[in-house]
């Protein structure tokens, strides 16, 4: 049976880079993987009183289901305000919840930063980072993947465009599954 890596991409924008990078990784899977991207949209605010007085939003249930069953995760995040986005935040908080029935607990994750500019990200990958160690997620340390002027790195179907960028979001997947088979529970 494949491993399952859920592919979460941090924007609700339609034609979010990040939602265009994740789409670029899903045909990369190697044998024996299938990567899915899941989606934010939709997915309410975070509300502890959601789930202190059972009355859990379908589409927390839903989220949560479809990560339990996910083996591993690759986050693609844009930065907003030097910090990922909101949308990103809320998902690692409905998925936190409620106490002691984390969907992330021990899931290895690797962060894909990108931007329009030359900084790619960097705040938005620390500070998720640093949720990722509170949520007990072994997060892939190298190779560090920021990918810079994502504005340029499609063409006008959406693709990404063969190049150095494609060959290194390519050897960082691969870096990737490898840090997976290292750091995920049998």
């Amino acid at each position: 049976m494949d491993k399952v890596i859920g592919i979460l991409a941090g924007s609700l924008r339609k034609e979010s880079f990040s939602k265009k990078i994740a789409q670029a990784i899903v045909p990369m899977a190697p044998e024996g993987y299938r990567f899915q991207i899941v989606s934010l949209d939709g997915l309410e605010v975070y509300n502890q009183d959601f789930d202190d007085h059972n009355q859990v939003p379908e589409s927390y249930k839903a989220f949560r289901e479809e990560m339990q069953n996910v083996d591993g995760i690759i986050f693609i995040t844009p930065e907003y305000n030097r910090s990922v986005p909101g949308v990103l935040k809320n998902a690692l908080d409905i998925g936190s919840r409620p106490a002691g029935k984390s969907v992330w607990d021990k899931k290895p994750a690797a962060i894909f930063s990108n931007s329009p500019g030359n900084i790619s990200a960097f705040g938005a990958n620390h500070h998720l980072r640093q949720s990722l160690v509170f949520l007990n997620m072994p997060a892939m340390q190298q190779p560090e993947v920021y990918i810079a002027k994502a504005n340029e790195l499609f063409d006008d179907s959406g693709a990404l465009k063969e190049g150095e960028t494609k060959k290194f979001i390519k050897e960082a997947v691969e870096a990737y599954i490898a840090w997976f088979e290292k750091n995920a529970e049998a």
